[in-house]
C-alpha cells in the first residue's frame, strides 16, 4: 500500500490534474531537480519477515557468549536454531560431512534468508559452500581456518577482531580472503587497535574472539541486514551510520544541505561567488540557519560515545556565542568542487548511486587560531592532510582528522588556547567521505583499493558507529561554518 500511495502521489505531481502524462510533462517536473537536494534513503528493513537460520555450535547460544544469541532474537527476526545432533567441531580436521544432511534438512524446511554461524561452527558453513548446499546470504563471525576462499556470487559478511586469540588472522590475510568473493557482495567487518597514545594506551581496542563490538549499536542485526541487502553489504552498513544520530540532528543537517552546491546557495558575498576579500559572514542569532548549525553542534549521539568525555550535563551548558559562514570562492571552485566531482564519479563508476548525506558527512575540526585563519582564507588548500595527525600521533593513519561530534573536539582540547574572553573556536565541515575503510595506524599516503582502480575515499575509527574521520585530500572537507563557543 505504501508503494502504491507513493506511485500515485508521483503520478499526480507529474500529471498535474491530467489522466495521463507524456515525456514533456516528465521533463517539466524534473526541470528544477538538483542531485544536491536528494534526501538520503532510509534503511527500512522488515526484520519480522526475515528468516535467520543460525548454526548453533560455536554461536554461543547458552555458553561463552549468550548475549550474542539474545541480540539476534531481540531484533525481531524469525530465528531457527540448527543444533540437534550437531557437535562442536573442536578438532582442526573434524569431518563435518556426516552432519551436513541435518543442516540441509533444516534449510529446506525453514527456507532462510540468511545463515549465520560463529567460531568453530564456521566449518559447517564452509562445507555448505564447498558442496553447493548454500549460496544465499551468509554471516561468518570469526574467520575459520578452513575458510580459504569465498563462494562465487554469494553475499558474505565476515566479522573479525584484531585481538582474536582463537583464530588469529592478520588484516591483510582477511582482505586477501575477501578478494576471492564478489567485490560488491562481500564485506569485512573488522575491528582493530588504534595507534598508541603518549600514555601507551589505545583510544580503541580491537575485538577478541568473543566480539563485544557487534553487541553494541544494533551492530549484529545490522550486519545480518547487510548480508541480505540488495545494494550490497558495505553500502548498507555505511548508510546505517546515519541511524546513530538523533532525528533532530538529521533534520538540521538536511536543512543545511549535504553538498557544497547546496551550501553555496546561502552565500551573502557578491553574486554568491565568495570572491570578496571578506571570507566570514556573521549569522544573526535568531535566523534559522544559525539555529540549525547550533542544533548540529550541540547534538549528542543516540548511543554513548566510545571515548571518555565530560559528563553530558557539562556539554549541555556550553553556549554558542557566534556562528560565521565561510565563503571562500577560490578554494570552493579550485579545490572543493573538483574533489566532490571526483568522488561522485568514483562512486558511480563502482555501480552505486552517489547520495549526498550518505557519501558526504557533517563533522567538526579543531585547531589553533593561526591554523583556523589559514583554513578559512587560503585560496588553494585549506586543510593540509600531509602535515596533519592527532596531537602529533596518527592514531588511524595519516591525514586530517575530523570528529562526528563537536563535543569530542571541545573536550579533547583540539581547539587551541581559549581567547582572552574565554571563548574557543571550532570549524563545522562538510566532508566528502565517499566509501570509507577502517583506519590503520601504519597507513601512510593513499588508502587501499576498494575496487580497482578506485580506492577508498577516507578512513574511520570504527565500521559500526564511526566517530572519527580521516581525510587524505585537501578538498575532501569543506569548511562551512566557524563557531565561537564558551
Amino acid at each position: 500500500e505504501e508503494m502504491f500511495d507513493a506511485a500515485k502521489h508521483l503520478f499526480e505531481a507529474v500529471a498535474r490534474g491530467k489522466k495521463r502524462f507524456d515525456f514533456m510533462d516528465l521533463k517539466a517536473y524534473f526541470a528544477d531537480f538538483d542531485a544536491a537536494d536528494l534526501v538520503p534513503v532510509r534503511t527500512e528493513v522488515d526484520r519480522a519477515s526475515k528468516r535467520v537460520l543460525i548454526i548453533s555450535p560455536g554461536f554461543g547460544r547458552s555458553v561463552n557468549h549468550p548475549r550474542q544469541s539474545e541480540v539476534v532474537e531481540e531484533a525481531g527476526y524469525q530465528v531457527h536454531w540448527c543444533w540437534e545432533g550437531l557437535p562442536i567441531p573442536e578438532q582442526p580436521n573434524f569431518d563435518v560431512m556426516p552432519y551436513l544432511h541435518r543442516i540441509r534438512a533444516d534449510i529446506d524446511a525453514f527456507q532462510p534468508d540468511v545463515i549465520a554461524c560463529g567460531s568453530k561452527g564456521g566449518s559447517y558453513l564452509v562445507a555448505l559452500w564447498a558442496h553447493g548446499f548454500w549460496r544465499g546470504a551468509s554471516l561468518l563471525i570469526n574467520s575459520h581456518p578452513q575458510c580459504v576462499k569465498l563462494p562465487e556470487g554469494t553475499p558474505v559478511v565476515l566479522c573479525q577482531g584484531s585481538n582474536d586469540e582463537t583464530f588469529p588472522t592478520t588484516r591483510a590475510k582477511l582482505e586477501e580472503l575477501l578478494s576471492t568473493g564478489c567485490p560488491s557482495r562481500c564485506f569485512l567487518y573488522y575491528t582493530a587497535n588504534s595507534g598508541q597514545l603518549p600514555s601507551g594506551h589505545f583510544s580503541r581496542v580491537g575485538d577478541r574472539h568473543n566480539m563485544e563490538s557487534i553487541l553494541q549499536h544494533d551492530c549484529l542485526p545490522r550486519l545480518l541486514d547487510a548480508a541480505m541487502s540488495s545494494e550490497g553489504p558495505e553500502l548498507h552498513i555505511v548508510r546505517t551510520w546515519r541511524e546513530r544520530l538523533t532525528s533532530a540532528r538529521l533534520e538540521a543537517e538536511q536543512w543545511l544541505g549535504y553538498s557544497p552546491i547546496a551550501l553555496s546557495r546561502r552565500w551573502a558575498s557578491r553574486g554568491r561567488g565568495g570572491r570578496d576579500d571578506r571570507k566570514l559572514f556573521d549569522l544573526p542569532a535568531g535566523c534559522e540557519e544559525f539555529q540549525k548549525v547550533v542544533e548540529v553542534f550541540k547534538a549528542q549521539p543516540r548511543e554513548g560515545a566510545a571515548y571518555t568525555l565530560s559528563p553530558p550535563g557539562t556539554w549541555e551548558r556550553v553556549q554558542v556565542r557566534k556562528v560565521e559562514r565561510i565563503e571562500n570562492g577560490a578554494l570552493f571552485d579550485n579545490c572543493t568542487m573538483p574533489y566532490y566531482a571526483s568522488v561522485q564519479r568514483s562512486i558511480q563508476d563502482q555501480g552505486m548511486l552517489f547520495e549526498p548525506g550518505v557519501h558526504t558527512t557533517w563533522g567538526f575540526h579543531g585547531a589553533d587560531a593561526a591554523a583556523i585563519d589559514s583554513i578559512v582564507s587560503n585560496p588553494v588548500a585549506g586543510f593540509q592532510p600531509l602535515a596533519s595527525g592527532t596531537r602529533g600521533a596518527a592514531l588511524w593513519g595519516s591525514g586530517t582528522y575530523f570528529a562526528r561530534d563537536a563535543r569530542y573536539v571541545a573536550d579533547g582540547g583540539f581547539c587551541g588556547q581559549p581567547a582572552a574572553d574565554g571563548t574557543r573556536r571550532m570549524l563545522m565541515c562538510l566532508m566528502m567521505s565517499g566509501m570509507p575503510c577502517l583506519g590503520d595506524p601504519k597507513q601512510r599516503g593513499v588508502l587501499p583499493f576498494r575496487q580497482q582502480p578506485h580506492r577508498y575515499h577516507c578512513a574511520v575509527d570504527c565500521l559500526s558507529s564511526p566517530e572519527i574521520y580521516i581525510m587524505q585530500h585537501a578538498g575532501a572537507a569543506h569548511a562551512a561554518y566557524l563557531i565561537t563557543f564558551s
